[in-house]
């Protein structure tokens, strides 16, 4: 029995699809495992009911299906996902080239089917969302972190700064740590508008940079040392290397220099 969980913002759509898998059981043994109204209560609903297949609009407010699809990828047992999209055609080629499979609005009987059964073959590959990702400009608003077994959301807008130690790059909120396995390079990619790199292994988000102090290195006066970013949120005071200082103090058009 195929499991379906049908994801859209928009009521009448949920219940369009809903009448369609009804009739499409008929064809094929499903069962609707449940319904969700936006991305974030989407991912607690498989977290919870784990369904084989998600019925995902693209187009929703907040955190959009190809987000959702990203997320879902990376849990250990994600599910099959076929994206419902209005999307125009050109739009839909990054999808055709990633061999991921998706339904126009509004939906056919005879598609969806097809596209169910095809479903049962698919699972997501989190490179191939990548790859639509970047066609489409798409950037997530929430990263993944998993927590004894869980899968947190980490909003991108409470992201203070993100350090790469050892294997894992820590995400730093004003409330507290998590860690990632994402690569501070991809991260830095998808955000680059967000964060600027003050050292080979920091992030710091632009919002978040009260301002620049030098930090003498010897004990006389002409000593070089160098410059930290000092954070509105936090007391910690984050290094900024040579090669990256006259980048990072162009972000601020007037930085508040704490010591000269």
């Amino acid at each position: 029995m195929l499991k379906v969980l049908i994801v859209d913002d928009e009521p009448p759509a949920r219940t369009r699809l809903q009448q369609l898998l009804a009739d499409a059981a008929t064809q094929m043994p499903l069962t609707v495992a449940g319904v969700a109204d936006s991305g974030p209560a989407a991912i607690e609903v498989v977290q919870r009911l784990a369904p084989d297949v998600v019925l995902l609009d693209i187009q929703m407010p907040g955190m959009s299906g190809l987000e959702v699809a990203r997320h879902l990828a990376a849990r250990a047992q994600p599910p099959a996902v076929v994206f419902v999209t209005a999307y125009d055609e050109h739009a839909l080629e990054a999808f055709e080239v990633q061999a991921l499979d998706y339904l126009l609005k509004p939906v056919r009987l005879e598609r969806l089917v097809a596209a169910l059964a095809r479903a049962q073959r698919l699972r997501p590959h989190e490179p191939k969302l990548e790859e639509v990702a970047r066609a489409l400009a798409s950037a997530r608003t929430h990263l993944t972190v998993s927590e004894r077994g869980r899968m947190i959301l980490v909003p991108v807008q409470d992201i203070v700064y993100l350090r790469a130690e050892l294997k894992y790059v820590t995400i730093r909120t004003a409330q507290r740590e998590y860690l990632t396995e994402e690569s501070l390079s991809s991260l830095e990619a998808e955000f680059r508008e967000r964060f600027v790199r003050i050292h080979r292994n920091a992030l710091v988000a632009r919002k978040s940079i009260l301002g620049f102090q030098r930090v003498r290195t010897g004990s006389e006066a002409g000593a070089e040392g160098h410059w930290e970013v000092l954070l509105k949120e936090l007391p910690e005071r984050l290094p900024i290397s040579r090669r990256q200082w006259p980048i990072v103090k162009s972000v601020l058009r007037d930085p508040v220099l704490a010591a000269q």
